[in-house]
């Protein structure tokens, strides 16, 4: 990477960046609103009926799950509403023009938006330290599955923002589609506890991987293998990567 290149890399990130901690009450505030709910209703007191899932306290069986959906709701929100804002609003044009390689704005998108989604994760874990004990089994686990899933996202979040043509198709993307997958891969529950077919099914979504990776780094417990699941995921994400930087270079959904 060049020295233009690097300096207007460095500035990008740092706009994206700013972006979203300019406004703390858009960004934080209804992640905060949003768990604190989760925790007092599904932990606290459905927790006191269900008692515990795979051995442990069922509010801090949820409590990975509920970091993952902050997370990667968010890094996906950021970089699809970035990515979208820019084309809505033509701003974009100036990254475009700019002797900035598309790698690196590629890079600048994702690397922004998924610090956003590691941030709120962060601070769902800080949330779910007033209901639970919270303690770290594998921290290598946690961080690397942390880091490649919002990074996943953050690059999903990109080619959404690519393709999506007005502000309702990136909330039928997040609402009717990202966050169904996630309810539907093990938060609440544990795929053990389903029929056969049911398992079967259930291991047909990704979701299910990432958040037993989250719930391995943190409980040591897991229904899939941690080692697999943060294999395929690291291909995964580097595969949407390489696919958006092509788009870029194509300018799919950036020029008319």
């Amino acid at each position: 990477m060049s020295s233009v290149d690097m300096t207007g890399f460095v500035a990008l990130l740092r706009r994206e960046i700013l972006r979203f901690l300019r406004r703390p009450r858009n960004t934080f505030v209804p992640p905060f609103i949003t768990n604190v709910l989760y925790f007092s209703v599904f932990g606290v007191i459905l927790g006191e009926r269900i008692n515990e899932i795979a051995g442990v306290p069922y509010i801090l069986f949820i409590l990975p799950g509920l970091i993952v959906l902050g997370a990667i709701s968010n890094a996906f929100e950021n970089a699809s509403f970035s990515i979208f804002h820019g084309r809505w609003n033509r701003y974009i044009e100036e990254a475009l023009t700019s002797p900035l390689s598309y790698s690196s704005m590629v890079w600048a998108y994702i690397l922004s938006s998924a610090l956003r989604g590691v941030i709120v994760g962060t601070l769902v874990a800080i949330i779910g330290a007033f209901f639970t004990s919270v303690g770290v089994t594998h921290p290598f686990y946690l961080v690397a599955f942390m880091l490649v899933i919002t990074l996943l996202f953050a690059s999903l979040g990109v080619l959404g923002g690519l393709w999506a043509e007005d502000f309702d198709d990136l909330t039928m993307l997040n609402q009717f589609i990202l966050r169904p997958l996630v309810f539907f891969g093990g938060v609440f529950y544990s795929i053990a506890e389903l029929p056969q077919t049911l398992q079967q099914v259930s291991l047909l979504n990704p979701m299910i991987y990432m958040v037993n990776g989250v719930r391995y780094g943190f409980l040591g417990v897991s229904e899939v293998d941690p080692n697999t699941s943060l294999a395929v995921l690291v291909v995964f994400a580097a595969v949407v990567t390489a696919f958006n930087v092509a788009l870029f270079r194509r300018g799919y959904g950036l020029t008319d």
